[in-house]
């Protein structure tokens, strides 16, 4: 599989990793939109929120489980922005699924 994200997790692609566990990679932002802009992604490869289905939705139930603790762990105590792209028009980059924590100053009311 040619996918950037896939190769980060497994490691061939280096990245700062901020968080690891059995099914979630956390890792910094190589354009960061905010003091504090990590990206968290499902070990498993899931293309897009589309893709999420009876048989991979605990996945996502994992990366929801561990952002509090990333968020946490970065400091983030007055706040934070969770932020998925699906599709072409959402400009979603990687078809790989993923989730923007971004925090560490005031975000503005809109990011468009």
């Amino acid at each position: 599989m040619d996918c950037l994200f896939c190769k980060i997790i497994e490691g061939s692609i280096p990245s700062k990793k901020v968080y690891e566990s059995g099914s979630v990679y956390a890792f910094r932002d190589i354009n960061p939109m905010a003091p504090v802009h990590v990206l968290v992604v499902p070990k498993m490869h899931i293309p897009s929120m589309d893709g999420v289905n009876a048989e991979n939705s605990a996945r996502v139930a994992d990366i929801f489980e561990a952002i509090p603790k990333i968020a946490e762990a970065e400091g983030l105590t007055n706040g934070y922005r969770v932020i998925s792209n699906c599709g072409e028009d959402a400009c979603q980059t990687v078809k790989h699924l993923h989730f923007h924590l971004l925090g560490g100053r005031k975000l503005p009311d809109q990011m468009a």
